[in-house]
Protein backbone atom coordinates (compact mmCIF):
# COMPACT_ATOMS: atom_id res chain seq x y z
CA UNK A 1 0.00 0.00 0.00
CA UNK A 2 2.73 2.65 1.46
CA UNK A 3 5.30 3.21 -0.92
CA UNK A 4 7.31 5.68 0.74
CA UNK A 5 7.54 9.96 0.08
CA UNK A 6 6.40 10.64 -3.55
CA UNK A 7 7.39 14.44 -2.51
CA UNK A 8 7.61 17.69 -0.62
CA UNK A 9 5.24 20.37 -1.50
CA UNK A 10 6.56 24.37 -1.13
CA UNK A 11 4.26 26.46 -1.15
CA UNK A 12 6.30 30.02 -2.62
CA UNK A 13 4.92 33.44 -4.14
CA UNK A 14 6.88 32.85 -7.02
CA UNK A 15 8.38 29.34 -8.62
CA UNK A 16 11.04 31.28 -10.60
CA UNK A 17 12.41 33.03 -7.57
CA UNK A 18 13.12 29.45 -5.94
CA UNK A 19 13.82 27.21 -8.69
CA UNK A 20 18.01 28.16 -9.01
CA UNK A 21 18.39 27.01 -5.24
CA UNK A 22 16.99 23.43 -6.60
CA UNK A 23 19.04 23.10 -9.40
CA UNK A 24 22.25 24.21 -7.76
CA UNK A 25 21.67 21.23 -5.52
CA UNK A 26 21.45 19.25 -8.32
CA UNK A 27 17.87 18.16 -8.59
CA UNK A 28 16.58 18.22 -12.47
CA UNK A 29 13.96 20.87 -13.01
CA UNK A 30 10.37 19.47 -14.66
CA UNK A 31 7.89 21.29 -16.79
CA UNK A 32 5.35 23.61 -15.14
CA UNK A 33 2.10 22.25 -15.01
CA UNK A 34 -1.10 24.39 -14.38
CA UNK A 35 -4.01 22.52 -11.89
CA UNK A 36 -7.22 24.70 -12.10
CA UNK A 37 -9.08 22.87 -10.14
CA UNK A 38 -6.62 23.62 -7.07
CA UNK A 39 -5.73 26.93 -8.57
CA UNK A 40 -2.42 26.55 -8.57
CA UNK A 41 1.12 26.29 -10.79
CA UNK A 42 3.40 23.23 -9.79
CA UNK A 43 7.16 23.31 -11.02
CA UNK A 44 8.48 19.58 -10.33
CA UNK A 45 12.46 18.61 -9.37
CA UNK A 46 14.00 15.35 -8.75
CA UNK A 47 17.27 13.84 -8.98
CA UNK A 48 18.79 11.26 -11.68
CA UNK A 49 17.60 8.37 -8.77
CA UNK A 50 13.60 7.57 -7.88
CA UNK A 51 14.12 9.14 -4.10
CA UNK A 52 11.18 11.96 -3.66
CA UNK A 53 10.87 14.83 -5.84
CA UNK A 54 10.68 18.72 -4.59
CA UNK A 55 7.12 20.51 -5.32
CA UNK A 56 7.18 24.32 -5.67
CA UNK A 57 3.64 25.23 -5.36
CA UNK A 58 2.54 28.79 -6.68
CA UNK A 59 -0.99 29.89 -6.31
CA UNK A 60 -2.83 31.30 -9.19
CA UNK A 61 -4.98 33.73 -7.16
CA UNK A 62 -4.81 34.40 -3.04
CA UNK A 63 -8.46 32.63 -3.05
CA UNK A 64 -6.92 29.22 -3.72
CA UNK A 65 -5.48 26.80 -0.98
CA UNK A 66 -2.17 27.64 -1.64
CA UNK A 67 -2.79 31.46 -1.70
CA UNK A 68 -4.26 31.02 1.61
CA UNK A 69 -1.69 29.06 2.96
CA UNK A 70 1.16 32.04 2.11
CA UNK A 71 -1.28 34.37 3.57
CA UNK A 72 -1.54 32.79 6.96
CA UNK A 73 1.77 31.09 7.24
CA UNK A 74 4.60 32.16 4.51
CA UNK A 75 6.37 30.61 2.19
CA UNK A 76 7.19 27.05 3.30
CA UNK A 77 6.80 23.53 3.46
CA UNK A 78 2.78 22.86 2.65
CA UNK A 79 2.60 18.92 2.33
CA UNK A 80 4.07 15.75 2.89
CA UNK A 81 2.92 13.39 -0.20
CA UNK A 82 3.11 9.24 0.01
CA UNK A 83 2.78 7.33 -2.70
CA UNK A 84 0.06 4.74 -2.17
CA UNK A 85 -0.47 1.78 -5.04
CA UNK A 86 -4.72 1.98 -4.33
CA UNK A 87 -5.83 4.98 -2.99
CA UNK A 88 -9.30 4.32 -2.73
CA UNK A 89 -8.31 1.28 0.25
CA UNK A 90 -5.65 3.32 1.75
CA UNK A 91 -8.57 6.27 2.22
CA UNK A 92 -10.85 3.53 3.49
CA UNK A 93 -8.05 1.79 5.61
CA UNK A 94 -7.46 5.30 7.36
CA UNK A 95 -11.02 6.39 8.00
CA UNK A 96 -12.23 3.09 9.66
CA UNK A 97 -9.29 4.12 12.04
CA UNK A 98 -10.63 7.19 12.62
CA UNK A 99 -8.42 9.25 10.59
CA UNK A 100 -10.33 12.49 9.18
CA UNK A 101 -9.72 13.21 5.31
CA UNK A 102 -9.84 16.40 3.72
CA UNK A 103 -11.12 14.31 0.41
CA UNK A 104 -13.22 11.33 0.75
CA UNK A 105 -12.87 10.68 -3.00
CA UNK A 106 -9.73 11.29 -4.43
CA UNK A 107 -9.16 14.13 -6.93
CA UNK A 108 -7.09 15.07 -10.05
CA UNK A 109 -3.74 15.97 -9.37
CA UNK A 110 -0.31 17.09 -11.06
CA UNK A 111 1.05 14.36 -13.73
CA UNK A 112 -2.17 12.84 -13.98
CA UNK A 113 -1.95 11.52 -10.64
CA UNK A 114 -5.14 10.98 -8.19
CA UNK A 115 -4.92 12.22 -4.87
CA UNK A 116 -6.51 13.07 -1.25
CA UNK A 117 -5.40 14.66 1.65
CA UNK A 118 -5.42 13.69 5.20
CA UNK A 119 -6.63 16.70 7.43
CA UNK A 120 -3.61 17.83 9.49
CA UNK A 121 -5.89 17.22 12.75
CA UNK A 122 -4.99 13.55 12.09
CA UNK A 123 -1.90 13.77 11.52
CA UNK A 124 0.01 15.93 14.12
CA UNK A 125 -0.23 19.12 12.16
CA UNK A 126 1.06 17.76 8.57
CA UNK A 127 -0.87 18.16 5.72
CA UNK A 128 -0.53 14.50 3.82
CA UNK A 129 -1.18 14.01 0.74
CA UNK A 130 -1.74 10.64 -0.76
CA UNK A 131 -0.86 9.85 -4.56
CA UNK A 132 -1.34 7.32 -6.92
CA UNK A 133 0.26 6.91 -10.00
Amino acid sequence: MNEGIDHIGIATNSLDAHSEFWVCLGFIQGKDEVNEEQGVKIRFFQTSSAGPKIELLEPLDSDTPIGKFLAKKGEGVQQIAIKTTDIVSTINQLQSIGIRMINDIPVSGANGTKIAFVHPSSTGGVLVELVEH
